[in-house]
């Protein structure tokens, strides 16, 4: 999936739990930033095209060992032994992502090591894609006028 349709998931579920969290000034923002991480294994993803990811992507291939929710339960439990505010949104950023992604015709292997793929019909870009995002900015405008009343 396209960035903006990542950026869209990450907020929606960031709007959904924001009013269950103390931390309110973390957690939206690392969600957000979470939902786009498995993408630093792309060149040609928002993300990936910042040098600093360059290495990354000599090492791995895309939707590779980063699309796995092996890498996401294991940075989130890292998280959550030495900066146990950053490991809720991490994850809910980071599976949203893989969760999204499983659907693309491409698919992610959801528990790498392990070679079976998880895949689906949707094309990145295409108007299925188009149609998901525009429900989910719907659904993040709906959620932002809950947290207003």
């Amino acid at each position: 999936m396209l960035k903006k349709t990542h950026l869209a998931i990450g907020l929606a579920v960031g709007l959904y739990f924001l009013p269950y969290v103390n931390s309110k000034f973390i957690f939206l923002p690392v969600i957000i930033i979470a939902s786009l991480l498995p993408d630093i294994d792309s060149g040609f993803s928002g993300i990936g095209k910042n040098p600093v990811f360059k290495p990354t992507q000599w090492m791995v291939k895309h939707r590779g060992v980063l699309h796995s929710y092996t890498v996401c339960i294991l940075i989130s439990f890292v998280f959550a032994f030495y900066i146990p505010v950053l490991a809720l949104p991490f994850f809910l950023g980071y599976a949203f992502h893989l969760f999204a992604d499983s659907f693309t015709v491409n698919g992610i292997k959801p528990f790498w090591p392990l070679k079976f793929v998880s895949k689906g019909i949707v094309r990145t870009g295409g108007k299925v894609e188009q149609s998901i995002l525009v429900v989910t900015l719907i659904v993040c405008f709906l959620l932002g006028v809950r947290l207003l009343f």
